[in-house]
């Protein structure tokens, strides 16, 4: 998509972001995942109680308050925290569990909700260790893949968009945590 003529408020000048996914292309999608998630989970023959959607920190937060309204299932939510761009743009390849989750998730239906699988890295490691966890299923469902930066492969059973190799920022994904409050995802134009 073009760049608006004018940009939004918070744009600052040395740093105007060019829309790539609009807020209203994010809320249909959002809405269809919802949907689909929800008829998944009722062809398991779950009523909700044990379905356990796992929220990725910080970046997930506000896709999943969005998902979460659209699965009409009575689930229950959970987070984990993990760190691998520090304040960079690239991913060091790394990942560290910096918050753990709250309650066991043996036996549960988990939905693991991710902003971003861009190299595989750290979901590849989530699935990984989650897995060990015993739950009755384990799901990913991630907004936005760059398979252009993939260097493991994941199965992402529930994805929003694909996008280009760019560096994104807004709903909920940030450069050294800011512009997660954006309403669209956009990216920064190089001068």
């Amino acid at each position: 998509m073009a760049a608006s003529p004018t940009p939004p408020a918070w744009n600052r000048e040395t740093e105007p972001f060019v829309e790539l996914i609009s807020a209203e292309a994010i809320s249909r999608r959002v809405a269809e995942l919802g949907a689909t998630i929800t008829a998944e989970y009722r062809a398991l023959g779950s009523t909700g109680e044990d379905v356990v959607v796992l929220g990725v920190l910080k970046g997930s937060v506000i896709f999943l308050s969005d998902l979460v309204r659209h699965i009409s299932l009575p689930l229950t939510m959970d987070f984990i925290g993990v760190a691998s761009y520090g304040d960079a743009t690239v991913s060091s390849g790394v990942v560290q569990i910096t918050q753990d989750l709250t309650k066991p998730i043996e036996g549960k239906h988990v939905l693991l909700v991710e902003d971003i699988v861009d190299t595989g890295h750290t979901v590849h490691y989530l699935l990984e260790n989650l897995g060990t966890r015993k739950p009755a299923s384990l799901k990913l469902c991630s907004l936005l893949h760059k398979p252009d930066r993939a260097e493991r492969e994941v199965h992402i059973d529930h994805l929003g968009f694909t996008i280009p190799n760019k560096f994104v920022v807004g709903y909920g994904l940030d450069v050294a945590q800011r512009y997660r409050n954006l309403p669209y995802i956009g990216y920064v134009a190089q001068p």
